[in-house]
């Protein structure tokens, strides 16, 4: 059996209500189709953004969401994207399929859509392709109150006050297809850069400046050492791949059992990304003022046959249902540090929550895992300590419960997922006296998904007991995930 012993003395701290964040490109069927279908069409909308997709979203409670990208954001000119929609400027979008990009979802409708989901903007400016007069005036553009011309144009395209818009990141992975820049040059560029984020009234801009690829320490060095005094966050991305390749990611849906390992296994090296990467912030920042933000995560494979490559829609399995479990846990447990983390990406891309085919929707296994797992906002993490056996194969092996706690409100909640994709695990949860518990979990073979025509993979209640002790007693099917409540 299994053993979570929880220590409520022992906290890394509150876990950011950020750290379930999500990312939304102009990428493929993500914002077109995905979240946006226009105000003519006959899938049932409010100012064209979809309402089945509002509704999911606002269920598992997104607290901020990531724009316009990724790669797009470097060729993104935010003017092209107001005032009349007769008038905007059509572009082709040579990052992502070389699709026409009429811009009719720009910066009024990404902040609507916001205010439906009841989440925060997370804006990412044009580093590589802009300028700083550009950024500088978006920002005034969004958050300014003052009797400018820039405040002016706003009103005259309908909107009389401000949005506010607190989360500034300054370029996209300017290390590559935001300008393949050195880290000592683009250090200079995001100084000069966030200097032009000026504060109106009392929003102080949160200033996130781009930061590594995977497990390139070299990059954070530079950064904290010539700029940390002028940051707020720094970001760092991190995908997972079955394949050992970028061009041979590996399937969605066809792998074995020792992919599915393998998957997990590379899933898991998040913990050691975040250590590493935090070590070298804590040298120049031991009181660690400055959030890390892991603004793209997630599983990435070869996209579904038959599809646009450039769109990079893939489906969704138990598999990465664990991979959110395994990765989610992480960042509870790192929430010293991580402030913010964005899944990529939200709808009909990568690792989605949502995939839609005209007017249905389809709730992916990830999805669920979101679910389960948002109790954790804004709860203080507490101690919790795994006692497990090995899951896996020879190559590919790890523990097989992957877990955290959080407590708020009196209610103490632990996620648990049992990796092994074949053996049940019995689990005891010892260290908190509870009164009352509840669990629920998503559990189904490692292959299974949800599709348009089938719905297997759904939020069940789990049977849970408390012994005499006041300890937990449950036991995790294979290949599932559990929100296990005490009280």
């Amino acid at each position: 059996m299994a053993v979570i012993t929880l220590d409520p003395a022992r906290s890394a701290g509150t876990i950011s209500k950020n750290i379930y964040g999500h990312f939304s490109e102009h990428l493929g069927r993500c914002i077109y189709q995905g979240l946006y279908v226009g105000e003519d069409s006959p899938i049932p909308n409010v100012r064209g953004i979809r309402t089945d997709a509002v509704e999911a979203l606002r269920k598992i409670a997104v607290p901020v969401l990531r724009w316009p990208g990724g790669c797009f954001a470097d060729e993104y000119h935010w003017r092209d994207g107001i005032g009349p929609k007769a008038d905007r400027r059509r572009m082709v979008n040579t990052n992502w399929g070389g699709v026409v990009e009429d811009n009719s979802f720009g910066t009024h409708e990404f902040m609507d859509l916001c205010e439906q989901v009841g989440c925060d903007a997370y804006i990412n400016a044009n580093v590589g392709s802009g300028t700083v007069r550009e950024m500088a005036e978006w920002i005034e553009y969004m958050n300014s109150d003052g009797d400018s011309t820039v405040v002016r144009e706003r009103r005259a395209n309908g909107r009389q006050d401000s949005w506010g818009v607190r989360y500034w990141g300054i370029g996209n992975e300017s290390w590559g297809c935001g300008g393949n820049m050195r880290p000592e040059y683009y250090a200079d560029v995001y100084k000069r850069y966030q200097t032009f984020c000026r504060t109106y009234g009392e929003n102080r801009p949160f200033r996130i400046a781009c930061g590594a690829s995977d497990f390139n320490y070299r990059w954070t060095e530079v950064l904290m050492r010539e700029a940390a005094g002028f940051m707020d966050g720094l970001s760092v991305h991190y995908y997972t791949l079955c394949g050992d390749t970028w061009d041979k990611k590996g399937s969605a849906t066809d792998f074995t059992p020792e992919d599915y390992y393998k998957t997990l296994k590379k899933a898991s090296r998040m913990d050691e990304l975040l250590c590493g990467h935090d070590a070298v912030m804590t040298r120049y920042d031991p009181e660690k003022r400055v959030g890390l933000i892991v603004d793209e995560w997630g599983a990435w494979y070869d996209v579904e046959p038959g599809t646009n490559p450039g769109f990079l829609y893939q489906q969704n399995t138990m598999r990465d249902a664990m991979i959110a479990a395994l990765t989610l846990n992480i960042f509870n447990r790192h929430c010293d540090r991580v402030v913010m983390a964005n899944l990529a990406q939200t709808v009909n891309v990568l690792q989605s929550v949502l995939l839609t085919e005209g007017a249905r929707t389809v709730l992916t296994p990830t999805y669920h895992v979101f679910d389960l797992y948002r109790a954790h906002q804004g709860g203080r993490e507490v101690g919790c300590y795994v006692t497990t056996g090995r899951a896996g194969t020879e190559a590919w092996s790890l523990d097989q419960i992957s877990a955290s706690a959080s407590q708020k409100d009196g209610v103490l909640t632990v996620t648990a997922a049992n990796l092994d994709a074949e053996a049940p695990a019995g689990l005891r949860i010892t260290g908190f006296r509870a009164a009352r518990i509840s669990a629920r979990a998503l559990s189904g073979e490692m292959h299974q998904k949800n599709d348009f025509d089938a719905y297997p993979l759904a939020v069940r209640e789990l049977s849970a007991s408390l012994d005499e002790n006041g300890d937990a007693v449950l036991t995790l099917p294979a290949c599932s995930v559990a929100e296990i409540t005490l009280a």
